[in-house]
This record gives C-alpha cells, structure tokens and sequence, in this order.
C-alpha cells in the first residue's frame, strides 16, 4: 500500500464508483436491479423503464437533483473503459443489454460489508480455517504410513460417534450453532456468484487481445496461429481455469444436482434456519449457479469462433485492396476506442440503401407492333438415335396382382407367396416378386411375413433360363 500505488488506484472503476457524484443513485440503483434478484443482465428497456422509475421517485423528495434522463444517465455509465456498466449486444438480437462490470460488483460488496451486523459468526469460520488446514496437510502428504494414521485415527473417531448414537447419545448443534453456519453458507453462496462476473471478465479480455492481435499482428497465419493457441493454452491451464472446468463439471453432473437440491430443502426446512428469514438465493441457487457458468461458457467459446472467422476471412486474401482498407479501419478504430469521435456525422458512405423495385410499377407486357416472322421453311427430318429401347420398357402392373391376390383368397383363408407364384408364374421377374412384397408391407395389407422361416421362388427369364431367389415366407390372408 505504497503512496504511489494508491495515488494510481483512484482511477480504478470501484474507486472512482465510489467517488461518483451520483454515487448514492448509481450503487443503490444497481444494487436493487441487479444484485438483489441476481440478474445477469437486462435489456435497454427494460433497464431504462426501472431507472425512470427510479428517478421519479427521488424527484418527488430530492426536486432537482438528477435533471438528466435515464437513457442519458445509462450512456453515461457504461461509456469509457472504466465503465460502471457493459453495454453489449447477444447474439441474434438488435436490442443492447447491460451488465454490471465486476469493479462496481466490488464497491457494492464493499458497502455491503460496512453494515453493522447483529451476529458475527467466529466459531464456524474458526472451525473452517481448521477444516481446510487439515485437508491441505492430508492431500499433500506424501508419506503412505502418516496418511494410513490419519485415516485411522478419522475411523477411531468415527466408531465412537456410531456407538454413542447406538447408546441413544445424539450430540447436535444448538440453534446458535445452526444459525451462525447458515449465515456463513449465505455469505459463501453471494461471494461465489460475484466471483463469476471476474472470472467472465478475464475471459472477455482474452478474447479482446487476440481480437486485436489478429487485427494488428503482420505475422503469417500459422505463427499468429500458434501464438493464440499458446495463450488459450496458458489460460485453460492456469489454476483459475483449471478450477472453472473442474466446477463446472461438477455442475453439469445429474447426481450433484439432485444433491445439492435436496441438502438446500432439507437445510431450508430447519426451525432454526427458518428464523433467519433467508432470502430467495439458496433456493434458487443451482439456477444461478448454471446462468452465471453458462454466459462463462459462451465466452470462451467467442474467442474460439473469432479464430474460426479470422480462417474463413484468408480464403478471401485474393482481394487484398479491400482486406487492407479493413484493417486500416479496424487499426483506426483500435488507436481512436479511448477518444471516439464526439460529432454524430463523423464519416459517411455511398450507396447504403437499397435499390428498390415495386412490383406494381412495372409495366403491362406489350407485344412488338411489328413481329418480325421468319420465312424459313420447315422440313422433316430423321431421327439419328435408336428408339427402340422406347417401346421395351416393362411396368409391373400391382393393381392386378392385388386382384390375383384378392381371387385367390375368395375359395381359401389365406395363401402363401410360393403357392401364388406357383399358380401365376412370375412374368416381369424380380420386379413382380418385389411388387408382391411391396403389396404385403403395406400398411393396410393383411399378410404375414416369417423371418424365420425361408422359402425359394423359382421363375424363368425371357431367354428361358431359371432363376430363382430365396426369401422369408410371406402369407396374404383374408380380410375379417
């Protein structure tokens, strides 16, 4: 905490936040929209509608204290790079949403954190601290023999619980014991969901330096290639992302899902618990778990989409005149992000509307007035192909193989393919056969066909020549 250091710190958001002359609108504004419910991120209208609502009422007891409206007052939060908001668009939406940045989450905890408690709970932070002091010692020792006389003196422990209980000796805790670790479980849960708007964070800036780079860099593809790929290398397994995708599978797991739901019931449902009024976080917890992990998840993935844009734009390298006008503009608007132009009209371009026809304004077809006819006479001429293979097509008539069929079960209950084959010899071959098979698979067809019995069908070709096919038996019976 040097002089220096701190005299830097004053530009940091949360400080500035704090500084704000509007301080007391903008933190108990952000407070009630989005730290209350655990709102992600909200709408341009809606926000502005609850900020409307929000300055109305303060002018009704502070006048003239914030002239301004509440569309001007959102510009004014989430304009800079040390904005107090993130205004951006989702995918496949034209209208912006806001975010609350992860510096003015900070200055609002830190508020927070000012209020004086009524019950400051020792004994279970106490008793935590010892917790992970022995897991740490427990994970990390490496002699077989002391972790077997840990693990023995955790079962020695655990024999004699069994049988005090055995013995009828409940030993529980006492409400002020209940009370106290369920206010630290509360406070563990909010800090846990603030933690996800940093780590989102870190993440978003990942994905806006290799934007630049790509932008800027005059490596060929495959070094700049290499160099991103390192960096998301270094980030996936780095100890912050290491622990995101280890909580995140955990998460996604079904079991622990359905554990988690059914300790938070069964916690909420305490008499002591219930005392403590607890707010709507716990339940609704494994929602925001899963919200806050997912816009995460999305965020990675946007910087493995950006590379995945950045290959599809070197197919298009031939028209290298507009490529590099693209990047002047993109290295322009990088060199400009921190002083953006304050006039409105700041640049034009040509031909951006589009040229439209009506349909109702075309005109009427119109014949020429003077048709101009050729005088050349038409002769016959002579085919130079051979048609014969016109007039030998075979068609496999099915209506009248239904009849065949239908006559045949008039003096019997049913009949099988082979004795219908045998009395009306197949005439166009394998395509009749499968014409019989088509009729008897049909929806409204009454046969039966057994897969396991096989059965031969024998016919001959045009030349004379016997063929036959060996198939699962097939059974046409009569309509009831």
């Amino acid at each position: 905490m040097e002089h220096d250091y701190l005299l830097k710190l004053r530009q940091h958001p949360t400080w500035r936040l704090l500084c704000a002359d509007n301080a007391p609108l903008i933190i108990s504004f952000f407070y009630r929209v989005f730290i209350q419910p655990n709102s992600r991120s909200l709408k341009q209208s809606e926000l502005t509608e609850k900020l409307e609502d929000t300055l109305f009422h303060l002018r009704q007891i502070h006048r003239n204290k914030y002239p301004k409206t509440a569309k001007a007052y959102l510009t004014d939060w989430a304009s800079g790079e040390n904005a107090f908001l993130r205004k951006y668009y989702a995918e496949n939406s034209d209208e912006p949403e806001f975010d609350l940045t992860p510096s003015s989450e900070k200055s609002i905890e830190w508020l927070r954190s000012l209020e004086q408690k009524q019950f400051i709970g020792t004994e279970s932070r106490l008793l935590t601290v010892f917790e992970l002091l022995a897991t740490i010692l427990q994970t990390t020792q490496t002699d077989p023999q002391q972790r077997i006389a840990e693990l023995e003196a955790q079962k020695a422990e655990i024999e004699a619980e069994i049988a005090r209980l055995q013995q009828g000796k409940v030993i529980s805790y006492d409400p002020r014991q209940v009370k106290e670790r369920f206010y630290q479980l509360e406070e563990t849960a909010r800090s846990l969901l603030m933690d996800f708007r940093q780590v989102e964070e870190n993440f978003r800036q990942l994905d806006r330096s290799t934007r630049e780079k790509i932008t800027t860099s005059n490596k060929n593809k495959g070094d700049l290639l290499d160099d991103i790929f390192g960096e998301q290398d270094d980030i996936g397994d780095s100890d912050q992302g290491k622990s995101f995708q280890a909580f995140w599978g955990l998460l996604m797991s079904p079991a622990k899902q359905e554990e988690f739901n059914d300790l938070i019931q069964k916690v909420l449902a305490l008499d002591e618990v219930q005392s403590c009024q607890p707010d709507e976080l716990l339940p609704k917890m494994k929602y925001h778990l899963l919200e806050a992990g997912e816009k995460v998840q999305r965020t990675s993935s946007s910087l493995v989409e950006q590379l995945r844009r950045y290959l599809d734009d070197q197919v298009w390298l031939e028209n290298k005149r507009i490529m590099s006008i693209i990047h002047e503009i993109e290295k322009s608007a990088i060199n400009i992000k921190q002083n953006p132009p304050k006039e409105n009209n700041f640049t034009h371009l040509d031909d951006t509307k589009a040229h439209i026809e009506l349909s109702v304004s075309r005109t009427l077809f119109r014949p020429p007035s003077r048709p101009i006819i050729s005088e050349a006479k038409l002769t016959s001429g002579a085919a130079k192909f051979n048609s014969d293979l016109l007039y030998t097509q075979h068609y496999v008539d099915t209506e009248m193989l239904q009849a065949r069929i239908n006559k045949a079960l008039q003096n019997q209950a049913q009949i099988t393919l082979q004795e219908l084959c045998a009395h009306h010899p197949l005439e166009k071959g394998l395509s009749e056969l499968i014409a019989y098979m088509n009729l008897a698979c049909q929806d409204n067809a009454h046969a039966l066909i057994d897969a396991q019995k096989e059965v031969q069908i024998v016919w001959k070709n045009e030349a004379g020549l016997a063929k036959s096919v060996r198939m699962p038996s097939v059974i046409f019976t009569r309509r009831s």
